[in-house]
C-alpha cells in the first residue's frame, strides 16, 4: 500500500483536448496527487501551461518510472486498451479515458489484468460529477416524480463543419457514439442498472462526414423507456435532460458548466467553480412550475476517489466492472443500429451485478 503522507506519482499519456482541458487541472487540483510526467510529442503544447512539467515522448521511460504510481490515459481510443494493459503489467494504478476499450473482450481482458496485476483500474467517466446528473438523480432517488417512466439525455452541439482530428475521421473508436455514448450510457446506469433490451440508431448527416455524428439509443426497462440521444447539427431547442413519472416531470435546459469553465481557465477550488445557473424546472400535474437550484458540480471528486481506491481506503469511483457493462450497451447499440433489432446484452453473472445497487 502506498504511504498516505507521500502524494501520489502520476504520469498523465497524452495531451490533446481530454489531457490539456480535464485531466491535468483535475489532477493538479487534487491533495494527494503530483502530476510529474506528460508523454506528449509536443512538449512546446505542455510547457505553455505547465512550464516546469516534465514531458517525454516515449511511453517506455514512463512505464519503467518506479516513481510513477499513477498513469492516466488520455490518448487516441484504439491505443486505450494496449497502454493501459502495459501499464497495469508495469505495476502501476490506471485511469483510462472513456471509451474503456473498443470492445467487450478488451474490457473484459483489462479487467483481468487489474485483479491479477492488484492494481486500481478505472474508467474516467467525470460527468457522474456533473451539475445537471447530480441534481436529476437526486430528485429521482427523493421519489418526487413517483415512478419515472420516460427519461431522456441528450448531449447535442451545434457543429456543421467537420473537423481534421482522429475523434472525425474513419478509424477504430471513432464517431460520436464512442465519444459520448459513455457518458451517457454510464449515467443511465447509474439510475437504473442494467436494462432488458437496446435499440440503436446511428448515422452521418455532416457534409463529408466519414464517421457517426448523429446517435440515438432506447433502453429498455419493462414499461420504462430511457432515450440517450448526441447530435452534432443541433443549434439549440433540445434540453440536457427531460424526465416524466407518475408524479410530474422534470427538465433540466442546458449542461453542467465545468468544461466551459476549465477551457476559461477556471479551476476547482475558486469561487464560482461547479456553479450552475441554470435551474432544474419540476412540472406538477397542474401545470405549475418550481424552479430548483441545481446542486453544484465538482468532476475533481472522481479523482479523490481514485486517490483513495489506491491509498485503500475505498473502491474505484468507477470499477472495471461497470466499465464493462457500460462497454456490452455500447456494443449492443452499434449491433442493434446495423441489424435493425433490439439487442439484448450479453453478459455474464458477475458482470451483471455490478449495478445491483443502482437499479434496486
Amino acid at each position: 500500500m502506498n504511504d498516505p503522507s507521500t502524494p501520489l506519482h502520476v504520469a498523465l499519456i497524452g495531451y490533446g483536448f481530454a489531457g490539456k482541458t480535464f485531466h491535468a487541472p483535475l489532477i493538479r487540483s487534487v491533495p494527494g496527487l503530483a502530476l510529474r510526467t506528460v508523454v506528449s510529442r509536443d512538449a512546446n503544447k505542455v510547457h505553455a501551461d505547465l512550464p516546469d512539467m516534465d514531458v517525454v515522448a516515449d511511453v517506455a521511460k514512463v512505464l519503467a518510472d518506479r516513481q510513477v504510481d499513477v498513469v492516466v490515459i488520455a490518448s487516441p481510443n484504439d491505443t486505450h486498451a494496449p497502454l493501459a494493459r502495459a501499464a497495469l503489467e508495469a505495476g502501476k494504478h490506471v485511469v483510462v479515458d472513456k471509451p474503456f476499450a473498443l470492445d467487450l473482450q478488451q474490457a473484459r481482458s483489462l479487467a483481468a489484468v487489474a485483479q491479477q496485476q492488484g492494481r486500481v483500474l478505472s474508467v474516467f467517466q467525470n460527468r457522474r460529477w456533473d451539475s445537471d446528473f447530480l441534481g436529476v438523480r437526486q430528485l429521482i432517488a427523493q421519489g418526487t416524480l413517483g415512478e419515472v417512466t420516460h427519461f431522456e439525455s441528450h448531449i447535442d452541439r451545434f457543429r456543421p463543419q467537420v473537423r481534421a482530428r482522429w475523434r472525425e475521421q474513419p478509424g477504430a473508436g471513432s464517431g460520436l457514439w464512442y465519444d459520448l455514448g459513455p457518458h451517457l450510457v454510464d449515467q443511465a446506469l447509474s439510475l437504473f442498472g442494467l436494462p432488458e433490451r437496446v435499440w440503436g440508431s446511428l448515422a452521418t448527416q455532416r457534409d463529408g462526414g466519414e464517421v457517426t455524428d448523429w446517435a440515438h439509443v432506447v433502453l429498455e426497462y419493462g414499461q420504462r423507456r430511457v432515450i440517450l440521444h448526441a447530435g452534432m447539427l443541433v443549434a439549440g431547442g433540445s434540453a440536457r435532460f427531460t424526465v416524466h413519472g407518475t408524479q410530474g416531470s422534470l427538465v433540466k435546459p442546458r449542461i453542467d458548466v465545468q468544461e466551459a469553465q476549465l477551457i476559461a481557465g477556471m479551476r476547482p477550488g475558486d469561487a464560482e467553480w461547479g456553479i450552475d445557473p441554470d435551474d432544474l424546472l419540476l412540472y406538477d400535474g397542474d401545470g405549475q412550475v418550481t424552479h430548483l437550484t441545481t446542486p453544484r458540480g465538482d468532476q475533481s471528486r472522481y479523482y479523490a476517489a481514485f486517490r483513495d481506491a489506491v491509498l485503500g481506503r475505498g473502491a474505484a469511483p468507477v470499477t472495471p466492472r461497470q466499465a464493462i457493462t457500460v462497454m456490452a450497451v455500447i456494443e449492443a447499440a452499434m449491433q442493434s443500429a446495423a441489424e435493425h433489432r433490439a439487442v439484448v446484452l450479453e453478459l455474464e453473472d458477475g458482470e451483471r451485478e455490478a449495478w445491483q445497487a443502482a437499479s434496486n
